[in-house]
This record gives structure tokens, sequence and C-alpha cells, in this order.
């Protein structure tokens, strides 16, 4: 399954803008416009974790979707709500690479509904723990690895290791904040130069709204490594880069899984396989 079938897939995220700008591949970018915009700040520690950990999440609403980028908590830069009632087509050329996120994935969500693309994989109801754990196990799924593989982590999710250890997975834990894992293993910063040693590549969408997304692609490409990307950050960008390296992608839009014990979606996109 591909996300945009109808659409060559794009090289990079400044071409993608482009595409949206110019209207190609959705409604006129200048009649479209911000309607509501929020920061979501959440602290979490899982019953029987040993850390806890902090998320801010910078969303915006363009027509019915919700297109979101996490940002650092200590974040400083333009105030996300100065963006309501502006046009799509002014905002996708923001300085705040964050804001110019998070509207390009409402843009495109707007346009191309996940629904209509993708295999919804339900996260059921549960406790905080229950559901990262459910999330992590369907997202390890789609790496079709085999046991001893190694696993270049980019976005260090605890629940994310443990299931690669329980499969028989080795991995290397990657993040810019680097520290430790909740194993005790040391967190490298620089994912690029571990490509070359691992056999897959599992990133998070938070590589887009920082920058690191194409850099991080264009080595794995180069090396022959297929890229997995988890994203709630950039949910409905990521797709379009399926054929360009991406294999596949869980996609999941706002609400996310941490914000209540109910069922929430996922929305999960293959590359298709040539020969």
């Amino acid at each position: 399954m591909t996300a945009r079938s109808d659409h060559r897939a794009p090289t990079d995220v400044a071409e993608l803008v482009a595409l949206a700008r110019s209207g190609v591949i959705g409604p006129d970018p200048a009649e479209c416009r911000v309607s509501v915009a929020f920061t979501t700040t959440q602290g979490a520690r899982h019953v029987s974790r040993g850390r806890a950990y902090r998320n801010t999440v910078i969303s915006v609403r363009v027509g019915e979707a919700v297109g979101s980028c996490a940002v650092e908590p200590d974040r400083t830069g333009a105030d996300v709500t100065d963006c309501v009632g502006e046009a799509v087509a002014d905002l996708l050329t923001h300085p705040d690479a964050a804001i110019r996120t998070a509207v390009l994935d409402a843009y495109l969500m707007n346009a191309h509904p996940h629904e209509s693309s993708a295999r919804q994989v339900v996260v059921g109801p549960g406790d905080s723990l229950a559901k990262s754990m459910a999330r992590a196990s369907a997202v390890v799924d789609l790496l079709d690895a085999v046991p001893g593989q190694r696993v270049l982590v980019v976005g260090v999710v605890n629940s994310l290791l443990h299931h690669l250890r329980a499969r028989g997975l080795r991995y290397v834990p990657c993040d810019l904040k680097g520290g430790r894992t909740e194993w005790d293993e040391p967190v490298v910063t620089d994912a690029e130069a571990a490509v070359a040693d691992c056999d897959l590549v599992l990133a998070s969408g938070m590589t887009v709204g920082n920058g690191s997304f194409e850099p991080l692609l264009r080595t794995a490409v180069a090396a022959g490594r297929p890229v997995v990307v988890f994203a709630q950050t950039a949910s409905a960008i990521v797709p379009w880069f399926l054929g360009s390296g991406v294999t596949a992608v869980s996609a999941e839009p706002y609400p996310f899984f941490w914000l209540h014990g109910g069922p929430t979606t996922l929305h999960h996109y293959r590359a298709e396989r040539v020969g």
C-alpha cells in the first residue's frame, strides 16, 4: 500500500511544501485558514517504570484535520495561537519550523484523510503503560525484522525498546538529548553516523520537525537500509515519502494514545514492493 499513489514521491520536505503551495496536491492554500491552534503539554511516568518524561506538542486545525509537531518542553519561539485566522499559504513560509510542520501536516491531512489510504490499527483501552506497550508492538510489527538484526532507533521510546528486546532484536538507541535508556544503555546522538552499523532504521516523526529527517533518509538510502517511521509529529507528511526510502509508516494524528484511556487509532502504510 502506498499513501499517495497518484503522485510521485517528493525527495524532501521543501519539495512537498512547494507542491502544497502550488495547490496541485490539495485545495488552494491561500483559501485555507487555520481555525484553531493550541499547545498540549504532558508529563508522564508509567506505573512500574523508573523514569518520567515530558512532551510538548503544538497543533493547528485546518478544516477537519489537526496537524501537530512536537517541540522541546522548554521551547522558545512564536506562539502558535498567533496562527489563528492566517492562510496556510503564508504559514508554510513561517520562520518557525515547528509551525511550518504543524500547518503542512494539517493541510495534507485535511486534503488526504488517513482513513482513505491506510490500514487502521486500534490501540485498545487501558492505562498509560498498557497503551504505550500496545502502540509500540504495532509499530515494531512494521519492521519485518528477524532476530539478531540491529535496529537504529531514532527518538528513544522505552516501550519500543522493550518490544525489540522481546523479539530478539538488537538496537542502537539514538536521541538528540543523549542520556541512557531504562536499561541503562547509552543513547547516541548522531543518527547518521550510526546507520552503517545497523540493518534497519526506526525513526520518530519528530525528525521532520527538527530538520534531521532528510539527512537521515539520504544516509539510510545510500546505505541500503529500510526506514520505518512512527509519526505523531508529521503523521500526514511522512507517508508522502513512501517510495523515497521510507518503507512503512505508523501515523498517529492528534489525539495521541497518551491523552486518554479509551481506544485510539494508528494508520499504517507500507510501500509497494517491486518485483
